[in-house]
């Protein structure tokens, strides 16, 4: 289920109360020798820095869930409800005035290479995250830290956080992402170059030796490479900085397994060790990792099928142990008809939508009118008025979920009860509640566009559901003189500003992946971006200025009357402007083996990787 997009901050419940994780007792390995098991998604891995915009989707962030997420302070269950995991260290809110809060990392973890998880890892994390530092970083979401603007302060293990103003979420913020040291190995690769032979030579050799030359060599580059980082940071170093978010940035980026071990750095239970593009994933157990729950299966191999009925043909032959993506009416029947899978199904916080491109010189731009917004806006009125979005859902959701509705908003799923109902009744959603040609065709003729209207339209290459989704959509707009030209690709790369600053497809549709029950976060998608390195999920090019105050006000509102208000007031500048229009929330199915055990079904992004430690062979002890 390929829904690129790491937070998509839809959410707008509480975090509610926090679970601990922690039995304090010493770790002992349940990893069972020889043991591997074969997973599925739909798109395969692409980038290994999921908190960059380039690196900003689904499958990626499944890989580094797995590989890093015993080294974060909390997570969430399926329940959900967020769990501290005080296996790897502890956070304390300290002040509300300013807000502050301090965390702590008191496992002794460390990073893949065996250099310690340190407070150099947590201060280039907030400096990547929040664009405050020079150094053209380009993280997918600056929500939460652009509010952090002073240098935090750090000790050993140790990060505290002050705000600017009271952010609503700051539970949710962790600042710990990819390794200091490693990325400034990536930034300055001359520089690391003893390492990098000492990593050829173990790699070439079963010596236990070489391995523990390479954590030594690994140790002693880090010692003065961590302090580079710290150093570039406070002292606001330009040239350095700019290496690091160059690396950041790019470095990361890849899908074949990179020759320096800098850029797979790990820090939890499983390590990145083979990726073959469009293919699978293998991630082996971590010799080194001694704190947190303990895996049982050795090796993890995530496989890449776009196709649903190869996937569960997988399954059912014994190549495939788990298996979900974006079901049709005949895949769940395919699913129930094998006798040795269990079948889970549920709702997902995820939910589809077209956006148009506001920017691309394309026909929703109000540059191919000369400048006049009002044509443009016409266009784009008139394209969703278009879109069947009722259709869809009866002919592609209803088989999977008898009761599937249309969504009716961006900001909140219909799960949300009373503020769904009073978002979707005051944003406007009623002028799109059925396809309306004559009215499309007025508002073309009232915009003075005629004859054929092309489209770029851009979906997942491979996503049959979407394919099945483009093909009803491309025949109702064609009612009204607009040509859908399939313009599908597998990698998402527009959502990349390094290589794509403005998408240059005019419409695009997939899903935003709810990963937590943030009430903040949406000025990610929605908030207008002028610097296109800096767009995080906005992708459209869309800028409204009254959405924009109002989600970055919601960021750190705390009444939940007013937060409905802001809520209200971006919904409603969403809709007002024709930038998007959301399609349905997905249904979730979720099948696997019978001889795996411990998998369940979770309405959040990681889906199930969630608990991917309690997966086991069936009939282990």
């Amino acid at each position: 289920m390929k829904i690129a997009r790491l937070v998509a901050g839809v959410g707008v419940v509480a975090a509610g109360a926090l679970v601990l994780s922690g039995c304090g007792n010493p770790y002992q390995s349940e990893v069972q020798e020889g043991t591997e098991i074969f997973v599925a998604y739909n798109e395969g891995f692409m980038a290994f820095n999921s908190s960059s915009s380039a690196g900003n989707n689904t499958a990626n962030s499944n890989v580094k869930y797995i590989t890093d997420s015993a080294s974060s302070w909390s997570y969430y269950n399926n329940t959900p409800e967020l769990v501290k995991n005080e296996n790897f260290g502890t956070y304390e809110k300290t002040s509300d005035e300013p807000l502050t809060v301090d965390y702590e990392i008191t496992a002794d973890a460390v990073w893949s290479d065996g250099v310690p998880i340190d407070e150099a890892d947590m201060l280039m994390h907030w400096a990547a995250m929040g664009g405050n530092v020079a150094g053209g970083w380009a993280p997918a979401s600056t929500s939460g830290w652009s509010l952090i603007t002073e240098t935090p302060e750090v000790d050993e293990k140790k990060i505290t956080l002050v705000y600017d103003e009271p952010y609503v979420d700051w539970e949710l913020l962790q600042p710990l992402g990819v390794s200091a040291h490693g990325t400034y190995a990536l930034a300055y690769p001359d520089e690391y170059a003893d390492v990098q032979a000492a990593w050829d030579t173990a790699q070439s050799s079963d010596s236990e030796d070489d391995l523990k030359k390479y954590y030594e060599a690994a140790k002693t580059f880090a010692e003065d490479a961590k302090q580079k980082v710290i150093d570039a940071i406070t002292d606001g170093d330009e040239e350095v900085l700019t290496a690091l978010g160059t690396a950041w940035n790019d470095a990361y980026v890849y899908t074949e397994m990179p020759e320096s071990p800098a850029a797979f750095l790990t820090a939890g239970q499983y390590n990145l060790v083979d990726t073959k593009e469009d293919e699978y994933t293998t991630l082996q157990a971590n010799p080194l990792f001694t704190w947190g729950e303990s895996p049982k299966y050795e090796k993890i191999t995530i496989r890449a099928i776009a196709d649903s009925t190869t996937a569960l043909q997988a399954l059912q032959s014994g190549e495939l142990d788990i298996w979900t993506g974006q079901p049709t009416s005949d895949i769940l029947q395919l699913a129930n008809d094998i006798d040795t899978a269990e079948v889970q199904t549920g709702i997902q916080a995820s939910h589809e939508h077209v956006d148009l491109t506001f920017n691309n010189g394309g026909p929703f731009d109000p540059a191919t009118y000369g400048g006049d917004e009002a044509k443009a806006l016409k266009v784009r009125q008139a394209f969703l008025k278009v879109i069947p979005r009722q259709e869809i859902v009866d002919k592609i959701i209803k088989p999977l979920n008898p009761d599937a509705t249309v969504r009716n908003t961006h900001l909140v799923s219909q799960a949300d009860g009373e503020r769904y109902d009073v978002l979707s009744e005051a944003n406007g959603s009623a002028d799109y509640a059925e396809v309306d040609i004559e009215g499309a065709k007025a508002l073309l003729a009232e915009a003075g566009v005629s004859g054929t209207v092309e489209v770029g339209f851009w979906y997942p290459e491979g996503n049959v559901r979407r394919g099945q989704e483009f093909e009803l959509i491309a025949a109702s707009a064609a009612k009204v003189g607009f040509k859908l030209v399939d313009e599908s690709e597998p990698n998402w790369v527009f959502t990349d500003p390094s290589q794509e600053p403005i998408n240059p497809h005019d419409a695009t549709i997939f899903a935003w992946s709810q990963t937590s029950l943030a009430v903040g976060g949406s000025d990610q998608i929605y908030a207008c971006y002028e610097d296109p390195m800096a767009k995080g999920g906005n992708y459209n090019g869309f800028c409204n200025d009254e959405t924009t105050e109002a989600l970055r006000t919601l960021n750190v509102t705390s009444d939940t009357a007013e937060q409905t208000e802001l809520l209200k007031t971006a919904e409603t500048g969403i809709w007002a402007d024709a930038a998007s229009i959301p399609i349905f929330q997905f249904p979730g199915l979720l099948v696997s083996s019978d001889r795996v055990t411990g998998v369940k079904i979770m309405p959040l992004s990681p889906d199930y990787f969630w608990n991917f430690w309690e997966w086991a062979p069936a009939g282990a002890e």
